[in-house]
């Protein structure tokens, strides 16, 4: 027997494969008494509480800390602290006061406990019932330890990972770490296959999932971090968390530009000082100046500010943003592997088939039924233990709930109308071994009806007839060969089949016995179910693929049922390969990455083989989005560049782990979202590209007058205004930008593309040449009538060509009538507009030096300030006629 030691503790092994017997020995317990009071507590002692590692949150000062490091925001903060040492007071405060503004915003979103190992704790009760000294005692799930005989039954949720016992009629919901929707059958007996994987170990229970059905009793083999829910808890620590395509692009754009300020400053300082002979601390003065116009001091809260208004878009459009950042990783999306369960099917089974009289009825299909369709489904209906709570909520195993749903469906009937008349007198509940249940119900007080649902093959076994046509008859080779091949071609749909028989009695037996209670069957008919596929995610997916994005299905489920899924919503195509965890399982990593694009579906897959996928796709250079709801999807969640989380089905391990969560639980939001996301990301483009030309202008004409001798046109404070003020409300009406007509037509970005792409490291020096050419023209305009008078025209002149140039780049059409249809556009450039006019007409201008302007300066103002637009229609009309 192979042992392996995951963690300090107890050993691991495979107690599936064991008797029950064997594992009693290993552990060295009774299953009768259990431990001893005193076996247990040295055992708690030495090897801790059965409890999960909590992560240490970080500190929100840490948060606000963190905020400052970012390259560009150093530069900031070190330009402040010049300013306050020229006395340049206003230029320091300005300063600072926007890098504050930042830090409080980024820290005030992207405030974010890392509750994930936390969250996992509320999956255990606080007391479950163990045996100890031979008695049955609650105890704290904390103090339980390997050895401990635990009892459950319906509606308790396993404390601790275990090797059953004992199970009577026992099934467990192990959906939040399987991912499979159909509650699994449980056994006490031991299994032969030593590799089987988790989802079919039938005779190990696992923390954190529940009891649907029976009972049974188990011996903890596993507590706290051991279990298998501890391991992901330990995958979910160990995945640092990965940065988005904006981050790497805004860290990188922070360095060039960085670099670039400092360089020009010391090439500034070195041509005036050294070649020109001017004074070093004018010169100095000069370089500051050179750098308040290099540095786009609004950029960081500018896309602060527009990813932030793009998640009050996203809470409309169902989808909860975690992350700032995440909202742009979104439009770069090029993998969305998703969870089936509760995510691409609806989490609930539902009859879809039915075959009765030699014939296969599909339930969706709008018709009148027939005596022997009716008769079928209340058959089925009755043999259920479904119950009703106060609130009208149906109680049971899913399976069971799926029958009366379709009772009512089909035939308008409750349960309890048809209850009342044939009353449930006994029954024989559904036991592993006989993979069936009967239950007697009283037909009007005189005789009784017998009633068997269960695997048709064991059912047909115990029937000598058959129901046709109304009529009984007896169930020859030929009938039992028919229906046997129908529920195996149901069963190659992925449907989960239900054989129904029932017999008339004439009183009840005196012993309920199964093999005389359950003989001599009338076959009845066969109804299938399914796990169905939302309504809408085939849309959805076909909506990924033209806009290049690959869906791939990962689920716990078996192959043909996570494939028939999967061709039924679009995903798996001629072509596109299905591969199971077992066979994942030995294939390499390397060899993973290789081949990952082939594949559509992954089945049967752990938390571990989720991480592997995710990571191989990410080797791949892919963007990978990862949607889930259960324990199993936290690890693969928190790897993915952005974790998508079920808001209605999905735990809150999921949800702590995730960057969004969808709050209806709707595939088609996630295309909503990516839509949202690539319309974010080209408005904050458009935003870099507006600050950069403008500050680029800024540049161009400092340096050009510098060069030439001349007074600088532009002092600190006035390109500060601009920079925070004037270009700021531009840059933020971007963020109000609506979705271009085909951007979800064109493939995703790709993931090192520049920020820079499609032209724009021609664009924005020239259009910022244009800019800073304009400023210098009505400097020197103005300078016939003193510095005060030219550096008051240039002052108008850069502010208002600032302006226009938001309206070149906001549309790439050429005309007037697009660059306003934009209404918060408007209002930031009349806004500026009026802040222009204030500065230069009113007293204000005293504190910025300025002087009052004549009407022909302002028409001189008016014209040089029209030429960024002008010049930039003519390169659209050029680019054009190509």
């Amino acid at each position: 027997m192979e042992v392996r030691n995951d963690r300090e503790g107890m050993p691991m092994e495979r107690y599936w494969a064991m008797t029950a017997e064997k594992v009693v020995e290993k552990l060295k317990t009774d299953c009768e008494k259990g431990l001893s009071d005193e076996e247990a507590i040295r055992r708690l002692t030495e090897y801790g509480e059965n409890s999960l590692e909590e992560e240490k949150i970080k500190s929100p000062l840490r948060m606000v800390i963190e905020q400052f490091k970012d390259y560009l925001v150093i530069i900031l903060i070190i330009a402040s602290v010049i300013s306050f040492f020229l006395k340049e007071a206003i230029d320091g405060i300005l300063i600072l006061a926007i890098v504050i503004l930042n830090a409080l915003i980024g820290t005030l979103q992207e405030y974010k406990a890392e509750k994930s190992i936390t969250a996992l704790k509320k999956l255990s009760q606080p007391f479950t019932k163990v045996i100890r000294e031979g008695k049955l005692k609650e105890v704290n799930v904390t103090d339980i330890v390997v050895g401990d005989v635990v009892v459950i039954g319906s509606g308790d949720v396993i404390p601790a990972d275990g090797r059953l016992i004992e199970a009577k009629n026992l099934r467990i919901d192990e959906a939040p770490l399987t991912g499979e929707s159909v509650p699994a059958e449980k056994t006490e007996k031991e299994l032969e296959d030593k590799e089987i994987p988790l989802g079919d170990r039938k005779n190990m229970v696992y923390m954190g999932t529940n009891v649907v059905y029976g009972r049974g009793k188990f011996i903890i083999t596993a507590t706290g971090m051991n279990t298998e829910i501890g391991k992901i808890a330990s995958l979910i620590r160990s995945e640092k968390e990965v940065k988005t395509p904006l981050q790497i692009r805004l860290e990188e754009l922070g360095k060039i530009l960085g670099t670039a300020i400092l360089l020009l400053c010391a090439v500034m300082f070195v041509i005036g000082s050294l070649l020109q002979n001017r004074p070093l601390f004018d010169m100095f003065l000069t370089s500051v100046s050179l750098a308040v116009a290099a540095i786009p001091e609004g950029l960081p809260a500018i896309i602060t500010i527009t990813l932030a208004l793009g998640i009050q878009k996203m809470v409309k459009r169902n989808a909860i943003i975690r992350r700032l950042s995440s909202v742009e990783t979104l439009g770069s999306t090029s993998v969305i592997c998703s969870d089936k369960t509760g995510t691409l099917t609806e989490n609930k089974m539902a009859v879809v088939k039915m075959y009765v009289d030699e014939r296969e009825i599909d339930i969706n299909e709008e018709k009148e039924i027939e005596k022997s369709e009716k008769f079928l489904i209340e058959s089925a209906a009755l043999c259920t233990d479904v119950a009703i709570d106060t609130t009208g909520q149906m109680i049971g195993d899913p399976t069971e709930i799926a029958l009366v749903v379709a009772l009512n469906r089909v035939t308008g009937l409750k349960k309890e109308e048809l209850e009342k008349r044939f009353p449930r007198v006994e029954e024989i509940p559904f036991e592993s071994e006989r993979k069936m249940m009967s239950t007697i119900h009283s037909i009007e007080g005189k005789t009784f009806r017998v009633i068997t649902k269960g695997a048709p093959d064991y059912v047909i076994k115990m029937c000598g007839y058959v129901l046709k046509k109304n009529r009984i008859i007896p169930l020859d080779k030929n009938e039992v060969e028919t229906i046997l091949r129908v529920n195996e071609k149901m069963g190659q749909q992925g449907l989960r089949i239900l054989g129904v028989a029932y017999k008339e009695l004439t009183k009840l037996p005196e012993k309920l016995v199964s093999e005389e209670v359950e003989n001599d069957l009338i076959f009845i008919g066969l109804v299938a179910l399914m796990d169905p596929p939302r309504k809408e995610v085939r849309e959805a997916v076909e909506v990924c693929k033209r806009a290049g994005i690959k869906p791939v299905m990962i689920t716990g489920d078996h192959k043909i049922t996570a494939s028939v899924i999967a061709r039924e919503i679009g995903i798996l195509e001629e072509g596109n390969k299905i591969l199971s965890g077992e066979e994942l399982e030995k294939i390499s990593d390397e060899k993973l990455t290789e081949i990952v694009k082939e594949i559509s579906v992954f089945a049967r897959v752990s938390p571990q083989h989720k991480l592997r996928i995710v990571k191989a796709w990410q080797k791949n250079n892919a963007v990978v989005a990862v949607t889930g709801d259960g324990v199993n999807d936290a690890p693969a969640l928190k790897q993915a560049d952005i974790g998508i989380a079920m808001g209605i089905t999905g735990t809150e391990v999921a949800k702590e782990a995730s960057d969004m969560i969808l709050k209806g639980d709707n595939f088609a939001t996630i295309v909503a979202a990516v839509e949202e996301g690539r319309t974010i990301f080209a408005n904050i483009k458009k935003a870099i590209h507006y600050l950069l030309s403008c500050n680029f202008g800024e540049i161009f004409a400092l340096f050009v007058a510098t060069i030439l001798g001349m007074s600088l046109p532009l002092k600190p404070v006035h390109i500060l205004w601009a920079n925070l003020v004037t270009d700021s409300l531009p840059a933020l009406a971007f963020g109000f930008e609506p979705s271009q007509e085909d951007i979800m037509k064109k493939p995703p970005r790709p993931k090192d593309e520049s920020i820079f792409s499609g032209g724009l490291i021609y664009r924005i020096p020239f259009e910022g040449a244009v800019i800073g050419i304009v400023t210098l023209i009505a400097f020197i305009v103005g300078l016939e009538k003193g510095i005060n008078v030219g550096r008051t025209m240039a002052f108008a002149v850069m502010n208002l060509s600032e302006l226009v140039q938001a309206l070149n780049v906001k549309s790439e059409k050429i005309g007037i009538r697009d660059k306003f249809s934009n209404k918060h556009m408007v209002i930031a450039f009349l806004i500026g507009v009026i802040f222009v006019l204030a500065l230069v007409m009113t007293p204000l201008n005293e504190i910025f030096d300025f002087s009052p302007i004549s009407y022909y300066q302002w028409n001189v103002v008016i014209l040089l300030s029209l030429i960024p637009l002008l010049t930039g229609e003519i390169m659209r009309l050029r680019k054009n006629f190509r």
